[in-house]
């Protein structure tokens, strides 16, 4: 619990360090753009590799045959440490043709620098899948404390790297910290994965175990992909804008993410086991059940969450961020792009919930088929947004995507479990949103008011803290009021994470890289 705590402060401190000394300049922007391939790389493969193997893996120990899934999960790696290999070495020398897809907006000089930071960090390719599959290999065998290390290995190397080496080579200390960091998260787990004993270096394509993550791979893979093509359109139409967005829109959504990985992921890690035990013993009223109680949670975490990010937008940019390189105008643009993205929200985190609901129901195909047709719709609505809204465009797209997402994953689990209690959740819904109305209308008012602290960072954290407090004594005290359930059952759920060793998903975690 320690660990992941200490990571998700890391990796948001690793954003404030690289906010003071890059800020929205157009370095950070390219910074951004190389980052691209190597985290549409980790998003792939700790979500698909890792969802496919450790089924498999862990069924040959339940049956032991500890041998045969020792070598079924040596094979992987190394088969995977050779194709990656391969592929940084290819996109080592292909940059100068990939990367224009990417920055196709940015003018031949800043494209210059893209195609060499993205040389530098060809090397993470290899380190962050790797580190993936370690880490479900280790918590296969209930070693949790390396795994959770990771986050606090990566963030550790790239602030330090950042904070030694900025004065001599600039943005590159942010590029070599990166990769330095993501190495150093695979070689944190190597000690504990090797005093197992029982990797060996041997390739067994005949393995009748790499047949089965085959058919678990193909639909998962697909689905993430498409998931992480919508980073991918982000990138290449921000690149036409002004310098700064793609910065400030990265800003914005890490601030966005920030309660939906330490919240939801927790109510996901919790129900997923749960619902895939119901399914198994055809407990479809038990399914319904369960998946409405965690979509009730969810509700509670975050549509408060949206309000309070879109009331103080500007404060908490402000405090967060405003130091250094970051100055009143890169405050002012991630304030502005910030709402667009607070709205998808609810429905980012819904969709992890959901998303895990199919897969418990053995639903592959159609969550693959509904993740392709939003990405679509993203990159459709991006585009007719793109002229009149920039930046703000691009997020709302996503948001109003994630929220279709959200809708038609529903009518899927609504046909695959039946009966669905849909009052419930439409009342809990109701009353959250009144608690978090009561909430919004106060921090507004406070808002209003137009108290300016001063323009110290231990002003700013205290005026901001006190709305965030005040904010949240009326949201509980509304809630209470209006009887909301999720109230002792979120706290309840939380705790029950940690009381079991439980690790957040990986492919629930933000990505270590941009």
């Amino acid at each position: 619990m320690s660990a992941t705590f200490l990571s998700t402060v890391l990796g948001f401190m690793r954003e404030v360090v690289s906010a003071r000394y890059y800020g929205t300049r157009w370095e950070m922007d390219t910074f951004l753009a190389a980052a691209t391939i190597p985290t549409i790389l980790f998003g792939v493969f700790n979500g698909a590799l890792v969802s496919a193997l450790v089924p498999t893996f862990s069924e040959y120990l339940a049956h032991r045959q500890e041998d045969d899934a020792w070598r079924l999960a040596s094979t992987v790696l190394n088969v995977l440490a050779i194709m990656l290999t391969g592929c940084a070495v290819l996109g080592f020398f292909a940059a100068p043709w990939y990367v224009p897809l990417i920055a196709h907006g940015f003018p031949a000089p800043q494209m210059e620098v893209a195609i060499r930071m993205t040389r530098w960090l060809m090397p993470s390719i290899v380190a962050v899948s790797l580190s993936g599959v370690l880490s479900a290999m280790l918590n296969a065998y209930h070693r949790f404390r390396a795994a959770a290390m990771v986050g606090v290995a990566v963030n550790t190397v790239t602030i330090a790297t950042v904070i030694v080496l900025n004065r001599n080579i600039g943005i590159y200390a942010l590029v070599l910290g990166t990769t330095l960091g993501l190495t150093a998260q695979m070689l944190v787990q190597l000690p504990s994965f090797l005093s197992i004993g029982k990797y060996r270096p041997i390739i067994d394509l005949h393995h009748p175990g790499l047949r089965k993550i085959w058919v678990l791979l193909g639909p998962i893979i697909v689905g993430s992909a498409a998931g992480q093509l919508a980073l991918f359109f982000d990138r290449f139409f921000a690149s036409t804008l002004s310098p700064g967005y793609i910065a400030g829109m990265n800003y914005a959504t890490k601030l966005v993410n920030f309660p939906q990985q330490i919240f939801a992921a927790a109510i996901a890690t919790v129900i997923f086991p749960l619902l895939a035990a119901q399914f198994a013993r055809d407990n479809r009223n038990g399914v319904g059940r369960s998946v409405i109680t965690g979509l009730r949670l969810v509700n509670f975490i975050t549509i408060p969450s949206v309000c309070a990010l879109i009331v103080l937008a500007h404060p908490m940019v402000q405090t967060l961020f405003e130091r250094g390189t970051f100055q009143r105008t890169a405050t002012d643009l991630t304030a502005g792009l910030l709402p667009f993205a607070a709205v998808g929200l609810v429905a980012l985190a819904s969709n992890v919930v959901l998303t895990r609901c199919c897969f418990a129901c053995k639903e592959t195909m159609w969550p693959v088929t509904i993740s392709v047709a939003t990405v679509v719709v993203n990159v459709l609505l991006s585009m007719i947004w793109l002229r009149t809204l920039g930046g703000r465009g691009l997020l709302l797209a996503n948001s109003v995507s994630q929220t279709m997402q959200t809708v038609l994953l529903l009518m899927l689990i609504a046909r695959l479990v039946r009966p669905l209690d849909w009052r419930a959740l439409l009342l809990s819904t109701a009353k959250v949103a009144l608690a978090s109305l009561a909430m919004f209308a106060a921090l507004h008012w406070i808002q209003a008011l137009g108290v300016t602290p001063e323009p110290t960072l231990a002003s700013r954290a205290w005026y901001l803290f006190g709305q965030i407090t005040i904010g949240g004594a009326i949201f509980l005290l509304a809630a209470r009021v209006l009887d909301v359930e999720e109230l002792q059952l979120a706290w309840r759920t939380i705790v029950a994470k940690f009381e079991r060793n439980i690790i957040g998903p990986p492919e629930n975690r933000d990505a270590p890289i941009a």
